[in-house]
């Protein structure tokens, strides 16, 4: 009896702790809808009406990939990389450069970065397609003739330029 008694509470702590897991665990947890996204705020009574027919496994997916992307902070695109080294000094080297790139070209942003398992770089510009940045390539290549054309994640573009 007292081997029942001892199994019963078991049963019922593993239950218990199971429920609880099941509550914060919530697998198929829609953070919005892609009708959200398309709705417009007017002030006028003139707004249109947006249906959208989809499975509500789109939601899920969509949900998703806007969640894993969250976390990169840019967007994918191009930057021109003008110095690499792993030397010993190579941190001093990647300053040196970097502050040279920018008395000669105050206009275009520079990146120092760390690569393992010993590199640092020196990147240059935020450029979202290709095209964009070859036009800053032959220009920066009169005074770095060894730089090219990367493609990385950059900075959000500045909507607010005048």
């Amino acid at each position: 009896m007292y081997y029942f008694c001892l199994m019963f509470k078991k049963a019922i702590i593993f239950f218990i702790s199971g429920f609880i897991t099941l509550q914060l665990c919530e697998a198929q947890q829609f953070f919005f809808r892609t009708s959200d996204l398309f709705q417009r705020r007017l002030n006028n009574s003139e707004a249109g009406e947006l249906n959208i027919y989809q499975q509500r496994s789109m939601d899920t997916l969509l949900s998703r990939y806007v969640y894993a992307h969250k976390m990169v902070p840019g967007i994918q695109g191009f930057r021109i990389q003008i110095f690499r080294s792993g030397t010993r000094n190579a941190r001093a080297d990647a300053d040196k450069v970097r502050i040279e790139f920018i008395s000669e070209f105050p206009e275009i942003p520079s990146v120092l970065e760390y690569m393992e398992p010993g590199y640092f770089i020196v990147r240059v510009g935020n450029y979202r397609t290709i095209m964009e940045s070859t036009k800053y390539l032959y220009m920066i290549r009169r005074k770095y003739p060894d730089a090219y054309v990367v493609p990385c994640v950059i900075n959000y573009p500045d909507l607010n330029t005048k």
